[in-house]
């Protein structure tokens, strides 16, 4: 690729002067050689990103990588908007989809190490709508008729770990039986849930789906709060994540990254929702409804790999941040896929999934890492081998843009020189 003047310009000083650049509400930049990575590995990939970029790809991308709890790259690069040429900012605010659910997850184990519940109980203890619940005969169909009787409860482990019997949004049943709509109150979606019929028994299968938004009623019914009061004042606060929201008004809003698609050769923008991002939802979704920000991101990251402490703070006790790093799914559920890294993966109690056969990756990961991603071009990782997060956002769907993601992971992977 062909460097412009002013990029090689910012790759140099971001190198040379990184130990004196601050970036809002992430941390001091240090050297990659100070942690045992590489600073011209780096340069390379930010050259990477921005060929993306070039490529008509991606309209902009922010990311970050950090090592021993220090931040060593951070990098805005692109356009929030093409259309107005308002170029991308470190603080923008992306549409994170299933990146909500770990979020949502550690609020679950908050209230977990509070006795609030055990991992074990059957749901139908305090969400009665699902005690006569079954399951369909045959999974693929969508006749609501045709079921039987149900085996097993549905526990709170199963809703953390997609084993519960419940499905996808975007299923044929769901979108046929309107499971799931902004327009409607969380207590209706849980309705809805419930009224609907299983597509297997609970704890006999993995099957990602809406586990993280039921799992935001029980947050409610356990902590006597409405969900997002909850999560602020437990999760969102205590980790200085002021960027991660349900919807965005007022400034905020002029920090969100357009979303696109491409069209013909072109980035054309997208809407995946009805209700916009910068109006109040309905539904206060805890599976795909917040919107955050890279350094947010970073900071959650972090507590999780310094097993639930933030600043010196006590966001989860260790034995119950041990268990976002556990594999919850049944024997009886594995594998959770039969092809690709869905092979050679795990899901934990701390709702993500589990590096445990690095080899199934087309992608350079460690066994023992957790990670996501986001349906509009988000991901991040959590390396305890290694001790490093990344985390990198765009908007685009569908979200491969150019294998970006991928491509990234590859090239922070050769930034490490001294492995662990």
């Amino acid at each position: 690729m062909r460097m412009t003047n002013k990029l090689w310009m910012r790759l140099f000083l971001t190198s040379l002067l990184s130990c004196y650049i601050h970036f809002t509400n992430a941390a001091e930049l240090v050297s990659a050689e100070s942690v045992g990575m590489s600073s011209s590995a780096l340069l390379e990939a930010t050259s990477r990103l921005q060929q993306h970029i070039d490529d008509g790809e991606l309209a902009g991308v922010v990311a970050a990588v950090a090592r021993d709890g220090k931040l060593v790259y951070f990098e805005s690069l692109g356009k929030l908007n093409l259309d107005t040429g308002k170029p991308m900012q470190d603080d923008a605010l992306f549409r994170i989809y299933s990146m909500a659910r770990e979020v949502t997850s550690a609020a679950v184990l908050k209230l977990y190490e509070e006795g609030k519940f055990q991992l074990d109980d059957p749901i139908k203890m305090y969400l009665p709508e699902f005690e006569g619940q079954r399951v369909l005969l045959d999974s693929s169909s969508t006749d609501i008729t045709q079921t039987k009787a149900r085996t097993g409860d549905i526990t709170v482990a199963n809703l953390l770990t997609h084993t519960s019997g419940l499905g996808s949004r975007s299923s044929a049943l769901y979108r046929e039986n309107n499971v799931r709509d902004k327009n409607i109150t969380l207590d209706q979606m849980t309705s809805n849930a419930a009224r609907v019929p299983l597509f297997q028994d609970p704890g006999t299968q993995f099957r990602y789906g809406i586990h993280a938004t039921i799992l935001g009623k029980l947050v409610e019914v356990w902590s006597g709060q409405p969900f997002e009061k909850y999560l602020q004042e437990n999760i969102l606060d205590p980790l200085e994540m002021d960027s991660t929201m349900f919807w965005a008004k007022g400034d905020d809003a002029d920090r969100l990254a357009e979303l696109y698609r491409p069209t013909n050769g072109q980035l054309e923008p997208y809407k995946i929702e009805s209700v916009p991002w910068t109006s109040q939802p309905t539904l206060i979704e805890g599976g795909v409804g917040l919107l955050s920000s890279v350094p947010d991101f970073l900071n959650f990251s972090q507590m999780v790999l310094d097993n639930g402490k933030f600043n010196g703070k006590i966001i989860l006790k260790e034995e119950t941040a041990a268990l976002i790093y556990k594999n919850g799914v049944p024997d009886q559920a594995m594998p959770i896929g039969d092809s690709g890294y869905w092979l050679g993966s795990g899901w934990t109690l701390g709702g993500f999934n589990l590096v445990m056969n690095p080899a199934e990756y087309n992608f350079p990961v460690s066994e023992g890492t957790i990670w996501w991603d986001g349906s509009a071009a988000t991901r991040f990782f959590i390396d305890p081998k290694e001790s490093t997060v990344i985390v990198i956002m765009a908007q685009v769907s569908p979200s491969s843009g150019g294998g970006f993601r991928e491509i990234f992971s590859e090239m922070i992977d050769k930034a490490i020189i001294q492995r662990r």
